[in-house]
């Protein structure tokens, strides 16, 4: 029965905020604010994350690839392309679900439990407009760019994983990465992060505004927003995959 009505308020929230969008003027600032804090702030953790991803794609996919007649290019294609159609969206994804989507809950749950969304509704403004709208525009918005940045970093760290441990050379990993490029990868990709950015914002901005019981319930609300947006994480990106595949 539970289900059933956190699936309801959910859908009535979303619906409230795509209703509201309209009213930019209300949230103009807030939602600069949230992109610099979704996309700006989390650019090292995503590049850190996206580095080691490659370089340590580059060393294990040379270890497997022992065969002689199996050409060095390879290593190139398989790390650039496994980064532009999963990884890069994915590990990205479920990093800032920790980091984006606990902070959303945090800030919605405080003002929750601490009556200010309500005090906000007193002054006339609306809530959802204010608070949830410009959380979500901003995820949707700056998890491409993001994606964009763990990519280049996964693959900058993956040519320098190969240079230094001497397993393939520059030219042969980029050789290997055109041989595989195509346009659609990197569609995919954008999907990918367009799709996951509302699904940790959403949730994480559901939680947090209808956190109750104090701090405990804004720390209840900040493990579940964390724990379910990695979990539709998988699920979307199963799905994407099914059908743009």
């Amino acid at each position: 029965m539970q289900l059933f009505v956190d699936v309801g308020r959910y859908c009535r929230l979303i619906y409230e905020a795509i209703r509201s969008s309209t009213e930019f003027g209300m949230y103009r600032r807030n939602i600069v604010t949230e992109m610099v804090k979704t996309g700006y702030d989390s650019l090292p953790i995503i590049i850190l994350a996206g580095f080691f991803t490659g370089a340590v794609m580059t060393i294990q996919t040379s270890y497997q690839l022992v065969a002689g007649f199996i050409p060095a290019s390879t290593i190139g294609s398989i790390v650039s392309q496994s980064l532009l159609i999963e990884l890069a969206a994915v590990i990205s994804a479920l990093v800032l679900a920790g980091r984006v989507g606990a902070r959303i809950a945090t800030e919605l749950g405080s003002m929750a439990v601490s009556e200010q969304i309500d005090a906000l509704e007193s002054m006339g403004f609306n809530s959802v407009t204010f608070l949830v709208m410009p959380r979500v525009l901003a995820g949707v918005l700056m998890f491409p760019v993001i994606y964009v940045a763990a990519v280049i970093a996964g693959i900058s760290g993956g040519l320098l994983a190969g240079i230094l441990t001497g397993t393939i050379p520059v030219a042969d990993f980029m050789l290997g990465a055109r041989q595989v490029f195509t346009p659609a990868d990197v569609s995919f990709g954008v999907i990918k992060a367009f799709v996951f950015g509302y699904i940790i914002t959403s949730i994480s901005c559901y939680k947090g505004y209808f956190a109750t019981s104090g701090a405990e319930g804004v720390g209840h609300a900040t493990t579940q927003a964390a724990v379910l947006s990695c979990i539709y994480i998988l699920v979307a990106d199963f799905v994407l995959a099914f059908l743009l595949l």
